[in-house]
């Protein structure tokens, strides 16, 4: 399995490309599910690109082209964009719709991974 990505970057992922940046993936990865035309997602860009790059090593983030991987969205039953998603070595553990501010993200993320 690939380890969490230790670059403080947000990769994109794909339907194509989904199963192996997010579910083979030793350890947490957050993942948001956006597209451009949504005002919320653009608002929550810096919020992710400054946890990537504070969690680089610890935590992953991707983000999803909702509109152009249909099938990975769906799959995970998003139907309202931003929808964050929290998994640890593949499995789904916390599930979040609509922009939050970075403190109240990162509450709810170590809440999880604590859980």
């Amino acid at each position: 399995m690939p380890s969490t990505n230790s670059t403080a970057e947000v990769s994109a992922v794909t339907d194509a490309t989904f199963e192996r940046d997010v579910l083979d993936v030793e350890g947490p990865v957050l993942v948001e599910f956006w597209a451009d035309w949504c005002p919320p997602c653009r608002m929550l860009a810096p919020v992710l690109d400054r946890i990537a790059d504070e969690r680089a090593g610890t935590l992953a983030v991707r983000k999803v082209d909702a509109d152009d991987n249909p099938l990975t969205t769906r799959g995970h039953g998003v139907l309202s964009l931003p929808t964050l998603m929290l998994f640890r070595d593949g499995e789904p553990l916390l599930k979040l719709v609509g922009a939050r501010s970075r403190a109240r993200l990162l509450s709810e993320v170590d809440t999880a991974l604590r859980g």
